[in-house]
């Protein structure tokens, strides 16, 4: 192989490097600030009582007493914007 291979494999291997890291600090700031700010504002505290007292404080799929609202989806262009389906 010709040094100018192995340089563009160097860069190119380098480059999805970079990406995945990118991409890796990113999710982990999505992931912070969902758990961290949105799960504990007014406005999620407000629809999860809406959820919680639409299907009487029960479980939707096994009927027992319900403590947690799950999204069916979780999509970050929706955070904060959630359907209550």
């Amino acid at each position: 192989m010709s040094f100018e291979i192995i340089v563009i494999a160097i860069i190119g291997i380098g480059v999805w490097i970079f990406k995945e890291i990118k991409f890796d600090i990113k999710r982990k700031h999505r992931r912070d600030y969902y758990r961290n700010v949105y799960l504990k504002s007014d406005a999620w505290k407000r629809k999860r009582y809406v959820v919680l007292k639409r299907d009487n404080w029960k479980c939707v799929y096994c009927g027992k007493p319900a403590t947690q609202v799950h999204h069916k989806r979780y999509a970050r262009k929706n955070i904060g914007k959630e359907p209550i389906k």
